[in-house]
């Protein structure tokens, strides 16, 4: 079977182009694939951060993608549409998680359907977390454009269906990400300074409202947590402006409790926040999966989580971590908890079983299922 994969690979960075990049390397063990990506992803005054471009070459993230798509440009639709077809594929598979991409994912879709190609999207969310007016005509146009869906969580099911209601989908979990070998905690605390005696917990990926950072902050200022010799570190770029979380640090006096490392993490170097910390925690006020918690589960780490979207299918109150509601004294109780109950040891152990769940192979056979299910 030939597969093309239209969506953002290398040399554009972060989580999703290295999902696409895990997904295409999983599928590429059976079928043959090829990349396809962007010549412009979003224009630079659109896009929120430092940089779209990852800094380095990681020879994982880098698979000679072809790039042909224009997000702002429709001449380029035609241009993109043709190039896939010159690899006759049966499959096109793309990544959707926001409306500002289906104009161009879904025009090509909608050319390569014509040629009977079965197109396949990966869906993050179906829903944008921050709602824009026009949101529902786009994702409507590229939703009809496709044959069948991934969804990653029930809570992107719901909303697929609530556009379409016959959707051909199969449900599957955020495979993990593996960012390399877990080091000691000493190891890791040596590589970013970070004081040894110290407990850590982690806030990890870039920064946006919903993403709960002030909810976590507020938290670190309860007194129970206060007790516990115990600091976050928050490693991710911000996505809005960061005096608002400057500014909060200074209203609850935890300057001194808080690392702040508000540059991208280089794929090298996740691994060290990750080892060094006791508890990952992602304490969003909305969700759909995250592709936090499966690097989590790759270095074995506890979570807490809050109980919005898919976060508590992936993340087993009780038994890897905490499912708690986004608010403060409840992200506070559960620090608490942790700590005090000496929790880390079961809760590691857990996720070494748990963990089995999420494996790239898995979601690759669901990938060819959907195309069966096209084809009939």
């Amino acid at each position: 079977m030939r597969i093309a994969y239209l969506s953002t690979f290398y040399p554009y960075r972060g989580g999703i182009a290295q999902f696409n990049a895990a997904l295409l390397k999983a599928l590429g063990e059976k079928h043959e694939v090829k990349a396809f990506t962007f010549t412009r992803q979003y224009p630079e005054m659109l896009f929120p951060g430092k940089t779209q471009y990852a800094e380095g070459k990681d020879s994982d993230e880098d698979v000679g993608a072809v790039r042909v798509l224009d997000t702002v440009n429709p001449f380029t639709y035609s241009k993109t549409a043709k190039a896939i077809l010159r690899f006759k594929p049966d499959i096109m598979i793309t990544k959707y998680w926001m409306p500002f991409f289906s104009p161009s994912l879904g025009t090509v879709a909608k050319r390569l359907k014509k040629k009977g190609v079965v197109n396949i999207s990966v869906l993050d969310n179906v829903i944008p977390h921050e709602q824009k007016f026009y949101d529902k005509i786009l994702t409507r146009y590229f939703l009809k454009s496709n044959h069948a869906f991934m969804a990653m969580s029930q809570n992107v099911v719901d909303d697929l269906l609530s556009f379409a209601p016959k959707a051909n989908y199969i449900l599957h979990p955020h495979p993990m990400f593996d960012f390399g070998q877990q080091v000691s905690k000493e190891e890791a605390k040596t590589k970013l300074e970070l004081s040894p005696s110290d407990k850590y917990i982690l806030f990890f990926g870039f920064i946006r409202r919903y993403k709960g950072l002030d909810l976590l902050l507020e938290a670190m200022a309860d007194e129970r947590v206060k007790k516990q010799n115990l600091k976050l570190i928050v490693a991710g770029e911000y996505y809005e402006d960061g005096a608002y979380y400057e500014n909060l640090l200074k209203k609850y006096g935890i300057e001194d409790r808080v690392i702040m490392r508000t540059n991208y993490i280089p794929s090298d170097m996740v691994r060290f926040y990750f080892s060094a910390a006791d508890m990952v925690v992602q304490p969003y006020r909305s969700a759909t999966q995250s592709g936090v918690t499966q690097i989590a589960y790759h270095f074995e780490k506890p979570m807490l989580v809050t109980d919005v979207g898919g976060l508590s299918e992936i993340v087993p109150n009780g038994k890897v971590g905490y499912v708690v509601q986004p608010n403060a004294k409840a992200i506070a109780d559960s620090l608490n908890d942790f700590y005090e109950n000496n929790r880390e040891a079961a809760f590691v152990a857990n996720t070494k079983s748990e963990k089995k769940r999420f494996q790239w192979d898995s979601f690759a056979a669901a990938i060819e299922e959907l195309y069966k299910r096209a084809k009939l």
